[in-house]
């Protein structure tokens, strides 16, 4: 059994050592003489500016943290934790991550899923789940900024933004880096630019990432059989520069063929949430191990090409930010996780009630954004900026259900079409007063229309699997969202080493539609969501810049949160709306105490419950032997209350740490860096059950290396601990869930040049 510090345990740490401020950054690269810890830029507010100074809740991954975290061919979901309020996961892999911010997300699972957590790739936000999880590299850092961001940024932003910068072009030189490690986990990382006299320059950057099938299923010969994956990336950047005018165009490519996430049938126990062994109760688990018949692969293609323009007039730069994006996407899994049914010969692990196999196609998808947008060049004084935006996406998506776990032709298939629209008008202004106060306040005008139609043309399954076991007519709904989004702030630096501010912001997600009819008959729709987030906090930095510590406070009041049921006895994913409250506080401590030391803790701790008398949803599946916690309706079996219940995915305290140091040797240093996140208890769903939840997480990771100016060479191990955790589940027909990555070692070598 696991043993891990209580949340009263980890109060009193962070009493003692104090939070990691919302707007502290992560990196804790050593520092080789007594200077202190260096200023950090960030673009929260689409403009240059100190984290100190920024009026928003916002930390920075970038340096060794980065680094560290992605030098086992990780994916975004590495990011989990890494930052105050933060987590990521997945149903589907390296693929389609859901992101949650002070525990608003969406835990739906179908490929139109919209979510309050926006992803922004150098100004560009990503809308469709297939774009989110672009892999990681050559960036110059990731910013995660919580709370709404509606004003200056994209579309769905209510809970928060994950903003991705990359290293642009404008330099010679480059590095390269490979890694090596456990179940043959490889990864190759190469970066080169080049800049001549005449204003041009390109970057090139690449990343292969690899792993060998690891995962035993032991129902066939083969020794390894799942797990496995080949991704890989490139960016193109070319760049040219004239005086007051900038030009850079952008093209970009992923192509991901590798298993996609693996289900495990009876992880838990009814009456546990203790992961067992494919023996059942009494079992050690066994990660590397599963028991199953069906088939599971998934390929992932997408594309970005893009044209940024800049002049700057001067008083104003005028910014064009054009880009398009297109992906093609297929993945099948064997969604009950076992092998065989209880009606058949063989059957398990535990009771497997019937078979269930399904894929999911995404034949195409194209995403269309251009911004328009001009902002005052000057630092003190009245500031400003204001531009349009537009938002343009079509999306096909197929679904298909098999009776059989090998069968190649499905007995069901169901089709989606989408559409959707939206422009926004913004604006914002700031004043920075000579007594050091600074006020601003800014506007969007959002816009959106959503044109859905759903099929299920083949149906050959019998009654008894889906009724009435005919063809499904075409269904269409089209909806409609527009709000008036807006924010003001207002910051006082009351001395050179404290500033603190206070800022209120309401935000915004557009109405969704779903219609998954594998197993549904009917569509289901979603009203636009509205929140307005209340925050406040100080930034301080103490000992000429050696420590900073950074705190914030927030409540937010959501009305019509947006919402998924999934799973259950018809595995069917419908959206409903409930009223949801949060408060709590994060905060983040930076420390160089003394040369070539650094170390920093970040935590936070989130209340965020659904507030909604009005608000049930039907348990866990009839064949799944789950048991609710929820009051159940009265006179409706099957049927409970969610009022009052954390929401899913959203752990209560969350905590990070990491530390740096140095030890001079000939023309470089020996380092050791290490790594660390804690989360609480989560549940997987709406619903309160002892089955479908996690109790606690705890995943860190250890570098020690030497480097010079020019090399780096490293040994690392990530999930240290080898914690064992499941991260989600799968409600349909029997305890389903799947876990985190196993514990990786391995070597690294990088140059620069």
């Amino acid at each position: 059994m696991r043993h891990f510090p209580s949340a009263t345990a980890i109060a009193l740490v962070l009493a003692a050592t104090g939070f990691a401020v919302p707007a502290v950054a992560q990196d804790t690269a050593p520092v080789a003489d007594d200077s202190g810890l260096t200023d950090i830029i960030v673009t929260a507010q689409r403009r240059e500016e100190s984290l100190q100074d920024v009026p928003v809740a916002v930390s920075v991954l970038s340096g060794d943290t980065l680094g560290a975290i992605t030098s086992t061919g990780s994916d975004i979901r590495a990011l989990a934790g890494r930052v105050p309020s933060l987590n990521i996961e997945s149903s589907y892999g390296r693929s389609f991550p859901r992101f949650y911010i002070r525990g608003l997300g969406n835990t739906d699972f179908d490929l139109n899923a919209s979510q309050p957590v926006s992803l922004v790739y150098d100004d560009v936000v990503l809308e469709n789940p297939i774009l989110k999880g672009f892999p990681i590299f050559d960036l110059d850092r990731v910013e995660v900024l919580r709370g709404p961001q509606g004003t200056l940024f994209g579309r769905n932003t209510p809970a928060g933004i994950v903003k991705f910068d990359t290293v642009k072009p404008g330099k010679t030189g480059g590095y390269a880096k490979v890694s090596y490690g456990r179940y043959g986990t490889s990864q190759v990382e190469v970066a080169a630019g080049a800049a001549d006299d005449n204003g041009f320059s390109v970057r090139l950057s690449t990343l292969f990432q690899h792993r060998n099938d690891w995962v035993d299923n032991v129902a066939t010969p083969a020794k390894k059989d799942l797990g496995g994956y080949d991704d890989i990336a490139a960016r193109l950047q070319l760049q040219y520069e004239s005086g007051p005018f900038t030009a850079r165009a952008v093209g970009q490519v992923r192509v991901y063929d590798g298993s996609a996430i693996i289900f495990r049938a009876n992880t838990q126990i009814p009456g546990s949430n203790d992961l067992v062994g494919l023996g059942g109760a009494g079992t050690e688990f066994e990660r590397d191990k599963v028991y199953q018949d069906g088939i599971n692969f998934q390929k992932l293609n997408t594309y970005n090409a893009g044209l940024n323009l800049e002049y700057d007039f001067g008083p104003v730069t005028l910014y064009s930010i054009t880009s398009y994006w297109n992906g093609n996407f297929k993945s099948r899994g064997d969604i009950d996780g076992g092998f065989g049914a209880v009606f058949l010969p063989v059957s398990g692990p535990g009771l497997i009630p019937f078979q269930a196999q399904s894929q999911d196609n995404v034949p195409s998808l194209d995403q269309f954004t251009q911004e328009i947008r001009v902002a005052s060049n000057n630092s003190t004084g009245l500031g400003y900026q204001f531009g349009v935006f537009y938002f343009d996406e079509g999306l096909d998506i197929t679904s298909f259900e098999f009776g059989g776990p090998t069968d190649a032709t499905p007995s069901a298939i169901a089709v989606q079409r989408q559409d959707s629209e939206a422009y926004g008008i913004f604006g914002s202004v700031n004043y920075a007063f000579d007594n050091g106060l600074k006020l601003q306040a800014g506007a969007r005008y959002n816009h959106d229309t959503r044109d859905f139609v759903a099929a299920r043309p083949v149906e050959t399954r019998p009654p008894f699997v889906v009724s009435p076991n005919t063809p499904v007519p075409p269904q269409a709904a089209t909806v409609k969202g527009k709000l008036l989004t807006w924010d003001a702030s207002a910051t006082y630096e009351a001395s050179d080493a404290v500033t603190i501010y206070a800022r209120v912001a309401r935000g915004y997600r557009a109405p969704s539609v779903q219609g998954r009819l594998t197993f549904s008959r009917v569509i289901s729709t979603a009203d636009q969501e509205e929140t307005i987030s209340y925050e406040a906090g100080i930034k301080t930095a103490f000992l000429n810049d050696k420590v900073r510590f950074n705190l914030t406070g927030y409540y937010f009041d959501t009305k019509d949160l947006q919402l998924t049921a999934v799973g259950g006895t018809a595995n069917v994913a419908s959206l409903l709306n409930v009223d949801a409250k949060g408060h709590g506080v994060e905060a983040e401590l930076q420390a160089a105490p003394a040369p070539r030391l650094t170390f920093s803790v970040g935590g936070a701790w989130n209340v965020a419950e659904i507030d909604d008398a009005g608000a049930f949803v039907a348990g866990c599946g009839s064949a799944t032997p789950c048991t609710v916690l929820d009051p159940q309706r009265p006179g409706s079996p099957g049927i409970f209350s969610i009022d009052g219940n954390q929401l899913p995915q959203s752990p209560k305290w969350t905590v990070n740490w990491t530390a740096g140091y140095e030890i001079p040797v000939g023309d470089g240093a020996v380092y050791a860096f290490t790594d660390w996140y804690y989360r609480s208890k989560v549940q997987f769903f709406l619903y309160r059950s002892v089955e479908f939840s996690d109790d606690k997480l705890l995943e860190g990771g250890l570098r020690v290396g030497y480097k010079t100016d020019r090399f780096d060479v490293a040994a690392f191990v990530r999930n240290i601990t080898g914690d064992k955790s499941a991260t989600g589940g799968i409600d349909f027909n029997n305890l389903t869930s799947y876990v985190n990555e196993p514990r990786i070692w391995g070597a690294e070598a990088s140059v620069k040049f």
